[in-house]
């Protein structure tokens, strides 16, 4: 917003929604020391955040141990597929760390991934002590819902219909998983994830 910190001042903003969150999260938490935990979350941060910011996302909050960013519209139709190829870099850096990890003797975990898009307020929000700045809207909320599709289906990466249909060229590589319904969203809608012809995305694997 350069710099304007007026409590309520929002834009609307048309974007690509990345929402992710780690494998099991809750029940390592349980599991594993506190200092090992943060370590962890720390670890696997990295990888994704640096794989969106390349990609020309911006990380806006960390949600436990979940991400949510955004792809904006520049107008050239290429936040969707610059999301995909932040999804696929993201995958094969948690794959590598994940390696790396288990070598050392470390527990591991991977990330799930919704991509959906929509319309957002994107400002701040808040009281005049404290200010946050974030996006609101439904579009957010579905993104979440998506998400949680992800362990049911077992794909590591789950995309709207919405985001299909604004894909342009890299619809071709997007498989349907068929429709389905979403909690709090009133209409079943057909899910997608990445084609593993099109590109090296895959499953999550088992955690150790």
């Amino acid at each position: 917003l350069n710099g304007n910190i007026v409590l309520g001042h929002a834009d609307t903003l048309d974007t690509v929604i990345w929402y992710s969150d780690l494998v099991q999260f809750t029940r390592i938490a349980d599991e594993v020391e506190r200092e090992h935990l943060l370590g962890l979350l720390t670890d696997y941060a990295a990888p994704i955040v640096e794989s969106i910011e390349e990609h020309g996302g911006e990380v806006l909050k960390f949600i436990g141990d979940g991400i949510l960013a955004i792809f904006p519209d520049d107008g050239r139709a290429k936040a969707p597929s610059n999301a995909l190829d932040a999804a696929v870099a993201a995958a094969g850096r948690v794959t590598a760390l994940s390696e790396t990890r288990r070598a050392q003797g470390l527990r591991t975990t991977d990330f799930y991934l919704a991509l959906h898009v929509g319309n957002l307020l994107f400002g701040n929000f808040g009281s005049s002590k404290r200010l946050d700045f974030t996006v609101l809207g439904p579009a957010v909320n579905e993104a979440s819902r998506i998400g949680g599709m992800c362990r049911s289906l077992e794909q590591r990466v789950i995309v709207s219909s919405a985001f299909a249909e604004s894909a342009g060229p890299r619809r071709r590589d997007l498989v349907s998983l068929g429709r389905y319904a979403l909690r709090g969203v009133g209409q079943p809608q057909e899910l997608f994830t990445i084609d593993r012809a099109a590109a090296p995305i895959v499953p999550v694997r088992p955690l150790g």
